[in-house]
């Protein structure tokens, strides 16, 4: 999962940097988060999916245990990394949250 936001947020800094501070307003860049932030979800599942193909071919004899492993550290990787995400996410809720207004 790391991998696959690697290039997206290395696209998003370039974009930054491109384009000046002014010229960007906040309902633009939240567009760019939430497609960025939706691209890496479609990639999470996309990876999960993968390992669950593999895991059913393997089932079949179609696939071998070095594939399946593979398939399953990728899955354990990408759910670990969304985990860590949504953590964090709901930890900036939580302190937003409780800032006085």
């Amino acid at each position: 999962m790391i991998p696959a936001l690697l290039p997206v947020a290395a696209s998003a800094v370039q974009a930054a940097a491109a384009a000046p501070a002014a010229a960007v307003s906040a309902a633009t860049s939240g567009a760019d988060f939430g497609a960025a932030l939706a691209k890496a979800a479609g990639s999470a599942v996309q990876n999960l999916r993968a390992a669950e193909t593999t895991a059913t071919a393997a089932i079949e004899g179609k696939a071998t245990i070095q594939q399946v492993v593979d398939g399953v550290m990728t899955a354990e990787r990408t759910l670990q990394t969304t985990l860590a995400i949504r953590d964090k996410a709901v930890a900036a809720y939580q302190q937003v949250s409780q800032m006085q207004i």
